[in-house]
């Protein structure tokens, strides 16, 4: 078994689905910190079988809905003096700005520069979203 040190102060992301941690991990862009990351792949678990976990050592602003895209039934648990602080459960979020590109090619978003394009949930079993 592996024995990962237990974090004193950061972040942990947990309940990644199995093969999803490398994809987080590049969209958070934390192979560019400084600071401690362990990523695990394919860890046993009772609850999914097997899933991905992360361990960043220290305080960062994470975009839950960046994760909650990627992999909403993840979870991020903040924690301070060794002990859990916070826990999120992440879910597809209702709204997303800034994020998505319209898969309509017509869409005026896709012909011109627009800041903050929002896209709405309209279907939650197939991931969609509408702008």
């Amino acid at each position: 078994m592996i024995n990962v040190s237990k974090l004193k102060k950061g972040i942990v992301i947990d309940h990644i689905t199995a093969g999803m941690g490398y994809k987080i991990f590049r969209q958070l862009g934390l192979d560019e910190l400084e600071d401690t990351v362990v990523l695990m792949r394919n860890v046993d678990s009772h609850k999914m079988g097997k899933k991905d976990l992360i361990k960043i050592e220290t305080d960062m602003h994470l975009n839950l809905d960046v994760l909650g895209l990627i992999d909403p039934g993840a979870t991020v648990t903040y924690v301070e003096n060794g002990e859990r602080t916070s826990k999120v459960h992440l879910k597809l979020p209702e709204e997303v700005r800034g994020i998505l590109k319209c898969k309509n090619p017509r869409c005026i978003s896709n012909q011109e520069k627009i800041e903050d394009v929002r896209f709405t949930l309209v279907d939650p079993e197939k991931k969609e979203y509408a702008c």
